[in-house]
């Protein structure tokens, strides 16, 4: 059996109101126009959203970076892009830049994150989808599935764990790469992965070279030179069977963990796990939130989906993130809550300040 390819492809095409949700007429367009091409380009498909952000999950066997899986996607962003302006949505539009498609929409505005694998005898997969952050906001989660040995026991205790896993980090402002072995290159990776608006995650592999996990490292704000909206990243995790079990996966979740992101992508909040029905920013156009559908893969078939934040054992963390919520929201304008001068570079900011330049006059000695 050929090998099987799963492409998660994100883009905010437009919301309404606001930056809040996706509407139910782009979901279909984007449903139907997928359905069109099983048998053909996929084999399956699903179609959903977190906030503002359309969401499309595909399974085919043309590898990653495939140009006919990338263009169909860009010719659904833009399909839905046109109802969209039809219905006057906010943002229409927003992550499809003028430019003609060019073989592949990396680099382009939507956030893809893809991986190839030989299906296993059971192949359970977990989708994050996320809103409100950037591409950053995988390191910590990532690291505690694949590194910590008090997130997963199963890098003490399974054996099939226990030789660990490689990290690839992507430095977003220099535009390079380097791997990480863990656990002997534990300390390594944390000294980078801990600054999150530059350095990201962008695979983890097994030793034998596996994957393991894929992310989307796309950057809007680099990639326009202003603020275009947050990134909303996605991620592809595998589960089980010489991989942390599905529990261990998605447990890093139960802690709050302040990322960068929400209102206008300026400032800092907890990232909420949320099941479907809540994952509409709202409060602040946020807070920032994570939804994740659990599938099994059979056959290149979508079994599912699952929807693993729905679930009263995420009550606490929910809770927590909207004492948070509370806590940084009452800091206003002021760092923490918003973001480093060098972030805020790329944000709507640099536009006050450049008007204000003629203001500014030289200290005497």
């Amino acid at each position: 059996m050929p090998r099987t390819t799963i492409s998660v492809i994100k883009a905010d095409v437009g919301s309404f109101p606001g930056h809040s949700r996706t509407h139910p007429k782009l979901l279909e367009t984007a449903a139907k126009m997928l359905k069109a091409e099983r048998g053909k380009l996929l084999v399956d498909s699903f179609v959903t959203h977190c906030g503002d952000d359309l969401e499309l999950i595909m399974t085919h066997t043309r590898g990653v970076d495939s140009e006919a899986i990338h263009r169909l996607a860009w010719n659904v962003f833009l399909e839905c892009t046109g109802v969209a302006k039809n219905l006057k949505l906010y943002g229409a539009g927003q992550d499809m830049p003028a430019d003609a498609f060019a073989g592949n929409v990396r680099g382009m505005g939507p956030g893809v994150a893809e991986m190839e694998f030989e299906e296993r005898e059971s192949d359970p997969v977990l989708v994050f989808m996320a809103g409100k952050t950037g591409p950053g906001a995988w390191n910590f989660f990532l690291y505690k599935v694949f590194a910590d040995p008090f997130n997963t026991p199963g890098l003490v205790t399974d054996p099939s764990l226990s030789e660990g896993f490689v990290f690839e980090v992507h430095d977003l402002v220099g535009k390079r790469k380097i791997s990480f072995a863990c656990p002997e290159e534990s300390y390594s990776l944390l000294a980078y992965i801990g600054a999150p608006s530059r350095y990201v995650i962008r695979h983890v592999f097994k030793k034998d070279g596996t994957i393991a996990a894929s992310t989307s490292t796309q950057r809007l704000n680099t990639m326009a030179g202003r603020c275009r909206g947050t990134d909303d990243p996605v991620m592809i995790v595998r589960a089980e069977s010489g991989f942390p079990s599905m529990g261990e996966a998605i447990e890093p979740f139960t802690i709050p963990v302040l990322v960068a992101g929400w209102m206008r992508g300026a400032h800092h909040g907890p990232l909420m796990p949320v099941g479907l029905c809540d994952a509409n920013c709202t409060r602040f156009d946020g807070p920032p939130r994570v939804i994740c559908f659990g599938f099994q893969v059979t056959n290149g078939k979508l079994i599912g989906p699952a929807d693993m934040f729905d679930d009263p054992g995420f009550d606490r963390v929910r809770a927590r993130c909207n004492e948070l919520a509370d806590t940084i929201r009452a800091q206003g304008p002021f760092e923490p809550h918003r973001l480093s001068s060098e972030e805020m570079a790329y944000t709507t900011l640099p536009a006050v300040e450049k008007k204000l330049e003629p203001r500014w006059e030289p200290l005497g000695d």
